[in-house]
């Protein structure tokens, strides 16, 4: 019922036929469909089969032409013009002197005006392309003209000034016929006059005899020109030859008045080149000013800024001591930052930023010779350690390196750069980095003081030191206010970014310096690097060396106890043991002990090391500790090597030591090396008593390994006996063997054969494969070592026959009882397989 009452309604409301007509109209459509499915698919069969047939080949296609015909047209005109002004200027050079005055003039004068007229009608007719051709044959004819005006008419004048006047009128030509509104369509006559425009000045400066300086202007003065009509001209190709010509002239009329300000004598010569420089400066800061891309902007203020302080710089060296040149630059390098609080255009003002950051960087890049002489010069001393102090802290870090010219600067320049850092840097990011590139510049500065003013050794080494103790004091300072301050090393606080972004607020100021973290381990890192300096310094004067290095270990030792410096005690402590260790060795030395008697003295490091780390537990520095240990043992041990008895000594220490490690449940690993250093220590001792017994040496080494291996089969039954008595028989057992199979007495193969047998006989007992073989194989050995002188006696006295015969005995036994002997073998290899 619900099914119809639905039908009903829709029949009602869309007209539906009834259900058997329904059926029928649904059969018909869906004949049809099947009908054109069949149509379509014997189609596409039949397309199939065409397309896999071979298509004849028809008439070949015309071929497609490689060139378009503007292109053709263009090529034609340029080389027919071309060709036309090769023969003109054959003409007026060969052919000239076969005519008068007159007819030479009618003749070139005729072709001249028909050329440069004949464009104007050719652009009536529209035919653009012919009519640049003509122009340009017309204006090589005008060159050809001024040339033949001064051979004929102007013979008696000046070659240079008569270039200049022919340069300027072809120029005022040039461009007067490319604005002429009947050849205004051509775009070559403009360009032209302006290239021809770069030459007069400078020609009239050479005729004038107006000497480097008045070339050099006239150079600039037609940059000027050029970049004005680069800035306000519309053409686009007068634009660019403009701006070329521009470049090509400023830059080299620039380059010569830096060489002529360089070379300036006196204060009127600098002067001089300094007002050209500044014409250049105001040029290039005029393009600046006018163009609107910011890269571009940009590069003309750096340009302008450099020429600036070039000029200001080099009024300034010709009245200063040749010492204060790269001083005096550096200051008008920062005067350019007074820009920033200018009106400017933002990209103007960024350029003259970079060029003030350029000067500074050549500034400390002059100034970084001498820090590298004072940073790393001391370290010659090494090789000449306590060979007497110097005359003063110049001396002390020159031994081997020459002092850099012009050096007494060098402070300022630093101290001026940290300073300007500090002041001028506003940005945030770029904050941090100058907060940092500041404080390195202040240690540089300090670092260089005593040697730029040469002052006392003594007094030098108490700089370096107050420097070290004042870097670290300034880190645990800051570490200490990081610490009161409870905003200083938050990390859990949302950025201020993220904040923003939630609450659709500006972001909030963040703080431009650095974090205290980073701070300390900057400070830590130079401290570190100037006690370096210190200790090399000091190794001039014994005295100095020992106060030196009993200063360095007590500070960085005392550092490494702060709780402020905590996350940097991974680098103070080890720090404060290597400063040890050379006091260990200087204390050594100046006492006139010998090298295996200070190798006692060193073994306190290890030793304070092992307790430190013992202390420290997990802790990050704990693994730099034992590290820094290790090397001051491995020193320890070189310094003994010359003396056995001593470096047997020294070995059994160390073997101590590393025991003591070892206690730890975390270092159980360091037990091996103690058993090693133990075993090395008793074989130098045997060899320094001069015994050659193998047993000596390998019986240490044997027992040792045997209570190991005892023990952990007792700890774990699963262990195989090669693993746990392998490696300790076999260290005694096969030197013996070696040492029997060569000795002529019979104790140490009686002796051998005994302990082999004992072996074999507790292998079996205990069904143990590792002293069951090698004990039995040692043993056979030895006993066929033993008996042989009397097998070859036995040998010689039967007769040649009997050993053939008992060996074809053997066979045929061996062959009679051969599935016994298999089955036999057989339970052997099972025995041997069921013991561990």
């Amino acid at each position: 019922m619900p099914g119809d009452v639905t039908r009903t309604t829709l029949q009602g409301m869309t007209h539906l036929p009834p259900p058997a007509e329904e059926l029928r109209i649904l059969d018909s459509e869906l004949w049809q469909l099947d009908a054109r499915r069949a149509q379509l698919l014997m189609r596409r069969a039949w397309l199939v089969t065409a397309l896999q047939q071979p298509v004849p080949r028809g008439p070949l296609a015309p071929p497609r032409p490689e060139a378009s015909a503007p292109r053709v047209q263009n090529v034609l005109l340029v080389l027919g013009g071309v060709l036309l002004t090769i023969a003109a200027i054959a003409f007026t050079l060969v052919s000239w002197g076969h005519m008068g005055i007159a007819g030479r003039s009618l003749v070139l004068g005729a072709v001249t005006l028909a050329a440069l007229g004949t464009p104007v009608a050719l652009l009536k007719r529209g035919l653009r392309s012919t009519a640049e051709s003509v122009a340009g044959l017309g204006l090589a004819l005008t060159v050809l003209d001024a040339y033949a005006l001064h051979e004929v008419v102007f013979t008696g004048t000046d070659g240079t000034a008569y270039s200049a006047l022919a340069a300027t009128a072809l120029a005022a030509l040039w461009t007067g016929y490319g604005l002429l509104s009947a050849t205004a369509a051509l775009r070559l006559s403009v360009p032209s006059g302006l290239l021809a425009a770069q030459l007069p000045l400078l020609l009239w400066a050479i005729a004038a005899n107006a000497g480097p300086y008045g070339i050099t202007a006239a150079l600039l003065v037609t940059a000027g020109l050029d970049t004005i009509v680069a800035l306000w001209n519309t053409a686009k190709s007068v634009r660019l030859i403009a701006a070329i010509s521009a470049c090509a002239m400023g830059g080299f009329g620039a380059w010569a008045a830096g060489w002529l300000s360089w070379d300036a004598a006196g204060p009127s010569a600098a002067a001089r080149a300094a007002a050209l420089l500044v014409l250049a400066a105001v040029i290039a800061l005029g393009a600046a000013w006018r163009l609107r891309q910011p890269v571009t902007a940009a590069s003309g203020a750096v340009a302008a800024g450099l020429l600036l302080v070039t000029a200001a710089g080099g009024i300034l060296r010709v009245s200063l001591p040749a010492d204060w040149t790269v001083p005096a630059h550096l200051l008008c390098g920062v005067a350019l930052l007074a820009a920033w609080r200018t009106p400017l255009p933002d990209s103007v003002r960024r350029g003259l930023a970079l060029a003030s950051a350029g000067v500074q960087a050549l500034s400390l890049l002059w100034a970084a010779p001498l820090v590298a002489v004072s940073l790393v010069g001391p370290v010659s001393w090494a090789a000449r350690a306590w060979a007497g102090a110097p005359s003063d802290a110049r001396a002390a870090v020159t031994l081997d390196n020459p002092w850099p010219p012009h050096a007494v600067a060098v402070p300022v320049v630093l101290a001026v750069v940290a300073v300007v850092l500090l002041s001028a840097v506003r940005d945030t990011t770029w904050r941090r980095r100058a907060v940092i590139g500041a404080l390195a510049l202040a240690w540089a500065t300090v670092l260089v003081l005593p040697a730029v003013l040469e002052l006392p050794y003594a007094a030098g080494l108490s700089v370096l030191g107050g420097t070290t103790a004042g870097m670290l004091a300034t880190a645990v300072w800051i570490r200490g206010w990081a610490t009161e301050d409870p905003h200083a090393e938050r990390t859990d606080i949302p950025s201020a970014e993220s904040t923003a972004q939630a609450t659709d607020l500006p972001p909030a100021r963040t703080t431009p310096y650095p974090s205290a973290q980073a701070t300390a381990l900057i400070l830590t890192v130079l401290a570190l690097l100037t006690s370096l300096t210190l200790s090399f310094t000091a190794l001039a004067s014994q005295t100095a060396t020992l106060t030196v290095l009993s200063a360095l270990t007590a500070l960085f030792a005392g550092a490494s106890w702060l709780k402020q410096l905590r996350p940097l005690t991974p680098v103070m402590a080890p720090t404060a043991l290597v400063y040890a260790t050379a006091l260990a060795v200087a204390t050594g030395a100046a006492a006139g002990w010998q090298p295996q008697h200070t190798a006692l003295l060193v073994l306190a490091v290890p030793v304070a090391a092992a307790l430190l780390a013992a202390r420290l537990g997990n802790s990050p520095t704990t693994v730099a500790i034992e590290v820094t240990g290790a090397v001051a043992g491995l020193l320890a041990v070189g310094l003994a090597v010359v003396d056995p008895p001593m470096l047997a000594l020294v070995l059994g220490l160390g073997a101590v030591i590393t025991a003591g490690v070892a206690i730890r449940p975390d270092r159980r690993a360091v037990g091996y090396a103690s058993v090693a250093l133990f075993v090395l220590a008793a074989w130098v001792r045997l060899a320094a008593w001069r015994i050659g017994v193998p047993e000596a040496y390998t019986l240490p080494v044997t027992v040792p390994a045997l209570l190991v291996g005892h023990l952990r089969r007792g700890r774990d039954p699963r262990i195989q006996s090669w693993t746990a008595y392998g490696p300790g028989l076999a260290a005694t057992l096969l030197p013996s063997l070696a040492a029997a199979w060569t000795d002529p007495e019979w104790t140490r193969p009686l002796l051998l054969g005994t302990t082999a047998l004992l072996l074999t006989l507790l292998g079996a007992r205990h069904r143990l494969q590792a002293p069951l073989v090698l004990g039995g194989s040692v043993l056979t050995l030895v006993t066929l070592h033993e008996l042989a002188p009397y097998l070859v006696q036995l040998t010689g006295a039967l007769p040649r026959w009997a050993p053939p015969a008992l060996a074809g005995l053997l066979l045929l036994a061996l062959g009679a009882t051969y599935e016994q002997r298999i089955r036999n073998v057989r339970q052997v290899r099972e025995v041997l397989g069921r013991m561990n």
